[in-house]
């Protein structure tokens, strides 16, 4: 009984923000924020002073600038012993919070006990001019200054002030006002900022053979192995088979590597002298600058490599000169594939690393964050429960961060984001997290999920704007919790109708990864390498993306084992199956007559098929054709959103999520049931994983004719169409004849790229973008 208003709780909402206003007719726009609502800033830009008079006893000033409006109170860095300081920094207050009609700008000299006055500046804010972008920006003016009592002092400073909107290019270095209530070393980690993923690189290294190994005991035959190492990245290769001085293997070993390159790809021959103990024979050092770069499925030219040797002389490590060893190297930067760094089943850009192999952009991908509401507390301050909100959004090599809102269940943001888009059928990831470190807190604190949101490209029409308030759902050990809803706007513009259309007959993937194909063990073990890199390139930016915002926008524990997931997809398959289990019993129901006149017009159809049977096929199409046409008044109007029903999450057993939070490897006491447990956890993912290609293989099925995928739907509408005509036209032994000569014809003539039928298939959506 609880379970209704839990259901409308959880369910995504059409709201209708004030959005567009700054929209007018004609070739431009006067604000490029029109997806999100307009919101007004007072700008204070404080550029520089001059001329300051010596307030110390040592004939100097120390001078900062302190920008007040009411409550609120702004203050530049100060500089010893200065008179023309130059402090060029800007200053936004929301005129929502405005509680004052004077702003004050105050020049202080900074001393140890009390900051001294040197002069100040006053405006009346209904004097303050306004700016609507894109005007020219408002040049700073030099203002002469007062002291308490209103008279003229020496020195004069330079300031720019102006009514402007958050879609001035000062807004995002700005110091807003939300600022106040942030320490000093919390500042930098409120601002908006957009970053860029790192350029990622398989890194191809094929050990050939060695040559003049010299190994410390003569008597025995070696057991050499190559061992390589990237970065934290080690793969070894398998013993040689033989055991000689000139070893041989033929192997392949994959890394991931980002550009720009900083570590060398280190290499070490060893031999294996027993149970526990190697002896280095050679080691080589190779800059990634210097590796070839391919594009295609050519093979690139190897080279030798000299080995070097080092030898321990009164208890120091020396290099061996007279060590003539060599290694037979094939190395190459393959920039023909893409480096999968995110959930294959969420990918948000799946172009080939080399810039040369890129197609033109379909087109553009804007996203507008306007406000959140009913936020839970995430952490506890002055003993009662805050929240301090922001939001990153994810998309192809773009990530984007909003500005924290500080102590606010209620934030609004209405900031506007855009992208290029390359594919329709890559999904945008926007995740709300509360900010840990802008209190000048614990440092090794964290910044806290509040939920996530994922929008498929290809279920939304072109040039129109969605707004929803989507759930923000977390699954905790307790159970799923709602923590808020976000307010979204979306909008995907098409630049050209004939090329996104195009897109649907092309491979998912770039050429190389049906050409010369990766294992599914080699891929996840180089996604998760992937994951890390960009984990830490990110981390180490300013302000940083924490890791642990990285690894949940990129779903990077989604392959663990959990029994609320493997329900979820088996019900998935049992869901696509229902419907032939429905024919099933309909034509149980034919043959047993529980309806005669139905019965006796599927003989009289029956009869017909078999007296005229080129008529099948036409009828086939042309009965799926009526379908689609009749499931278009019902296609979704909104796009797909985190489903509770769908992923199992409403009705979890408490049992099952203390298995779904455990530790890998388990906590459990008994050794034994730990490697039992840990094992069944292993070989359950694989089988999860492939139960959900198998549900979601289904439910590209369904999405054929619902509409999920408006240009997909149409696509094959019209096919089916086509069809109908084409096969009632044509004899049915021409077409059985071509269609049983094309399925067995000579490998010469297949291709080794999927065939177009098959490519759109697996451009079509499916549900499990809709699986938490």
């Amino acid at each position: 009984m609880q379970k209704l208003p839990q259901q409308v709780d959880f369910a995504l909402k059409e709201t209708s923000p004030n959005i567009g206003a700054g929209a007018i007719t004609g070739d431009k726009l006067a604000c490029t924020y029109d997806l999100v609502e307009q919101m007004q800033y007072l700008y204070v830009r404080v550029v520089k002073a001059k001329d300051l008079p010596a307030k110390d006893v040592t004939g100097s000033c120390d001078p900062y600038v302190e920008v007040k409006l009411g409550n609120y109170k702004g203050v530049t860095k100060h500089f010893d012993k200065k008179s023309n300081p130059e402090w060029n920094q800007c200053f936004a207050f929301s005129k929502d919070r405005i509680q004052a009609s004077i702003l004050e700008v105050l020049v202080k000299d900074k001393d140890v006990v009390i900051d001294d006055l040197i002069g100040k500046v006053l405006f009346e804010l209904n004097e303050v001019p306004k700016r609507v972008p894109p005007d020219s920006p408002l040049a700073p003016q030099w203002y002469r200054m007062k002291d308490r009592q209103g008279e003229k002092v020496k020195g004069e400073v330079m300031l720019a002030v102006w009514m402007g909107t958050q879609a001035d290019e000062a807004f995002p270095d700005a110091w807003h006002s939300d600022a106040a209530a942030v320490g000093p070393e919390g500042v930098a980690n409120i601002r908006s900022k957009v970053y860029l993923s790192p350029k990622l690189w398989y890194v191809r290294v094929n050990v050939i053979e060695a040559q003049d190994l010299l190994p410390s005991d003569k008597s025995r035959y070696p057991e050499v192995f190559v061992k390589v190492i990237l970065g934290n990245q080690l793969l070894r290769t398998r013993t040689s088979a033989s055991k000689s001085i000139n070893p041989m293997w033929n192997e392949d070993l994959m890394f991931v590597a980002a550009d720009p390159f900083d570590e060398p790809l280190i290499l070490t021959v060893e031999d294996r002298v027993g149970s526990n103990k190697d002896e280095v024979l050679g080691k080589c050092l190779i800059p990634l600058q210097n590796v070839q770069r391919r594009l295609d499925h050519k093979p690139v030219n190897s080279r030798w490599f000299n080995l070097e040797r080092y030898i321990t002389v009164d208890g120091e490590l020396k290099k061996e000169t007279k060590f003539a060893s060599r290694i037979h190297l094939r190395l190459s930067l393959d920039g023909g594939y893409h480096v999968l760094d995110e959930s294959t089943h969420y990918s948000s850009d799946l172009r080939p690393t080399a810039k040369q192999l890129w197609r033109p952009s379909i087109g553009i991908l804007e996203l507008g964050v306007i406000s959140a509401m009913g936020l839970m507390p995430m952490k506890t301050k002055d003993g009662r429960g805050t929240t301090d909100a922001y939001c990153v959004a994810k998309y192809g090599q773009k990530w984007v961060r909003t500005r924290t809102i500080v102590d606010s269940s209620t934030p609004k943001w209405n900031e506007q984001y855009t992208w290029e888009v390359f594919d329709p059928c890559t999904v945008i990831t926007i995740g709300m997290f509360d900010n840990g470190h802008i209190h000048g807190g614990d440092k090794g604190g964290k910044d806290s999920r509040i939920g996530k949101v994922r929008i498929r490209l290809s279920t939304l029409e072109t040039d129109r704007v969605y707004t929803h308030s989507y759930p923000l759902l977390v699954l905790h050990p307790s159970g799923v919790k709602k923590m808020g809803e976000v307010q979204l706007a979306v909008r995907f513009t098409c630049s050209s109708l004939i090329n996104m259309l195009h897109m649907y007959s092309h491979p998912l993937l770039p050429k190389m990864h049906y050409i010369h194909p990766l294992s599914m063990i080699k891929l996840d073990s180089l996604r998760h390498q992937a994951m890390q890199i960009v984990s830490m390139r990110l981390s180490r930016a300013e302000p940083p993306l924490r890791k642990e915002i990285v690894e949940y926008m990129l779903d990077v524990d989604s392959h663990m084992w959990s029994m609320r997931r493997s329900k979820a997809n088996f019900f998935r398959i049992m869901g696509v199956l229902s419907g032939l289990i429905a024919v099933g019993k309909w034509f149980d129901q034919i043959c047993h007559w529980r309806n005669p006149l139905t019965t006796i017009l599927i003989h009289i159809l029956f009869i017909i098929l078999v007296l005229y049977p080129e008529l099948i096929l036409p009828t086939i199409f042309l009965y799926l054709f009526l379908i689609g046409i009749w499931n278009f008044r019902w296609r979704p109007r909104h796009p797909p959103h985190m489903d509770i029903r769908l992923s199992h999450a409403d009705a979890v057993h408490p049992d099952e999520l203390d298995e779904e939070f455990d530790t890998f490897p388990t906590t459990k006491a008994s050794d034994m049931v730990r490697m039992r447990y840990d094992r069944l956890r292993s070989i359950a993912g694989r089988v999860q994983t492939v139960v959900g290609d198998l549900a979601t293989q289904g439910e590209r099925f369904q999405s054929l004719l619902s509409w999920r995928d408006p240009r997909a739907s149409t696509l094959f509408v019209t096919f089916c169409l086509i069809a109908a005509v084409v096969l009632y036209v044509t004899p049915f032994q021409v077409i059985g004849l071509l269609a049983g000569i094309y399925t067995l014809r000579h490998p010469r003539f297949r291709h080794r790229l999927p065939s177009v039928p098959l490519n759109f298939f697996r451009r079509l959506p499916a549900r499990s973008d809709s699986m938490l």
